[in-house]
């Protein structure tokens, strides 16, 4: 429905003055910062400030063994492929293997930063502690960096921070002994050595953690309080986002039932590993890609445990009513989708099943803020980051005007999702990434044909 409605609907769009060297700030020096940095310089728009809190680029990619902020663990790897992995005009190194690890992310956005001269962009160990909408369009930010507090007004903003700041806790009755700590937290496994760990969620970093703590920990268990498609990364000798995208071009709901048949042949029933069945059709709720999980589990070196119920002391009361003393309670249970500098009740989407921005970066009633690289694909982030940067490169530029009619669009993208995901606000954010990548273009379309 939503290709047939942009295929034959016109929008009216609002006239956008050319404005000769905007002042832009940008918030974030990460992934998508980055992109966001080389795309508009390339674009001729240099008056740009990129706001990094952090004393050097990479952003959760940069690991660090403190906590308290966002950083990789020691065993993390990209979980989509090198291959549909990097920036448009910078592929990464032949010598990669097919997921790298964080420390190769980590080299290859410096060569980056390096290649097109980004650092010089930068602020960093900079904060934005407060952004506020003034006459005229314009931002107010409140910085806090070396010298102090100081405040900068700009023409434009665009968010570039990420979601993976704020953990999620989920509230447990009862009192619990041991250690409890978010993966947020979570740097390494050896902190955790023979020690008994339960690991809480279904998700990447649950299976992540749950693997590599067992390799160390006297016991370890994952609890789930319901099924997730856990998905090797490697399907018939290819990175499975690979495979995924041989796919593409074929219907949806074949493409789903294809996928269905593929996960049933190859991993099989996951109650036979122990695990609760999803409940949700493949591709309606974000996958779990992990392909060691399953095979520890079989090997008994992780345990699988339902839902907890309660604290009781040392000891985790289950849904099923089993008890068992733990030391350590792990919770992988994301994060709130919010932003600290934001006032109150501005941007705070951490209770939001929709998430209301145009293309997942245009609100309606601010014409000069963008968001990038707020979204969670079924694949890589900034090759679609880099996307939307194009975007807000033409209308500051004045070659694309901002769309006349954005609630109106907001309101068809939010009740046209791009699968029938599951309604959490961990799905707000949810997108294919290449019905997603198609919207982008068609709207980069839009200043060609201009």
């Amino acid at each position: 429905m939503a290709a047939d409605w942009e295929q034959t609907t016109v929008m009216p769009k609002t006239a956008m003055p050319k404005i000769a060297m905007p002042k832009i700030a940008i918030i974030g020096a990460g992934p998508s910062g980055l992109a966001a940095i080389k795309t508009l310089a390339e674009a001729g728009l240099t008056d740009i400030t990129c706001f990094e809190a952090q004393a050097e680029l990479g952003g959760n990619w940069v690991y660090r063994d403190t906590t308290g902020h966002a950083s990789v663990y020691e065993t993390t790897h990209i979980i989509s492929s090198k291959r549909l992995s990097h920036y448009s005009d910078f592929p990464m190194p032949a010598d990669y293997p097919d997921f790298p690890s964080h420390r190769q992310l980590l080299a290859y956005f410096e060569a980056y930063a390096a290649k097109f001269g980004l650092a010089r962009f930068i602020r960093f160990e900079s904060r934005v502690v407060h952004a506020a909408p003034i006459e005229g369009d314009r931002w107010q930010l409140t910085i806090e960096g070396p010298a102090g507090r100081t405040d900068e007004v700009f023409d434009r903003l665009v968010v570039c921070s990420g979601h993976h700041w704020d953990p999620q806790i989920p509230e447990t009755p009862g009192a619990f002994d041991g250690r409890i700590l978010h993966a947020h937290d979570y740097r390494r496994a050896e902190p955790f050595r023979d020690q008994r760990v339960l690991v809480v969620g279904g998700g990447n970093s649950a299976c992540d953690i749950a693997v590599a703590v067992s390799r160390v920990a006297a016991h370890t268990a994952i609890s789930m309080r319901r099924g997730y498609h856990i998905v090797p990364k490697i399907v018939l000798g290819m990175p499975i986002d690979v495979a995924y995208r041989r796919l593409r071009h074929i219907p949806k709901p074949l493409r789903q039932r294809i996928l269905a048949v593929m996960l049933k042949l190859i991993v099989g029933p996951y109650k036979r590993y122990g695990l609760p069945e999803p409940e949700r059709r493949v591709l309606e709720m974000h996958p779990t890609l992990n392909s060691e999980l399953l095979d520890r589990l079989r090997h008994g070196t992780v345990a699988t445990r339902p839902g907890i119920d309660r604290f009781e002391g040392p000891n985790v009361r289950f849904a099923d009513g089993t008890v068992e003393a733990f030391d350590t309670v792990i919770f992988a249970t994301g994060y709130r989708t919010r932003f600290p500098f934001f006032g109150a009740g501005l941007f705070d989407f951490a209770a939001a099943l929709d998430v209301p921005l145009y293309l997942k970066m245009m609100p309606a009633a601010y014409p000069t803020l963008d968001f990038v690289g707020l979204f969670q694909p079924i694949g890589c982030i900034w090759p679609l980051a880099e996307l939307q940067a194009r975007i807000v490169a033409l209308q500051a530029t004045g070659k694309l005007p901002r769309p006349a009619d954005l609630e109106r669009r907001i309101a068809h993208e939010t009740a046209h999702p791009h699968w029938n995901f599951e309604r959490t606000p961990r799905h707000a954010i949810e997108i294919d990434v290449y019905d997603f990548e198609k919207a982008l273009r068609r709207e980069l379309a839009e200043a060609r044909a201009a």
